[in-house]
């Protein structure tokens, strides 16, 4: 997995009616966009989080990139 800071984390609910959760990454801590990542989920609570499979990251450009 590869993330950049700015990226949205998705992390799918496990069980019937479970809702996903999501979060910006604040901070990457692998070398290379690699995990851990630190994310400021949306209740606003960050947390060093080691993605799993139920997990992927939607990539968002910044907008002097897209320019």
């Amino acid at each position: 997995m590869h993330a950049e800071v700015g990226d949205e984390i998705v992390v799918r609910g496990r069980h019937v009616g479970d809702e996903d959760r999501k979060g910006v990454i604040i901070e990457v801590h692998g070398e290379g966009g690699a995990p851990p990542y630190l994310v400021r989920w949306e209740n606003g609570h960050d947390s060093v989080f080691m993605p799993s499979s139920d997990s992927l990251v939607e990539h968002h450009p910044s907008p002097r990139a897209a320019g």
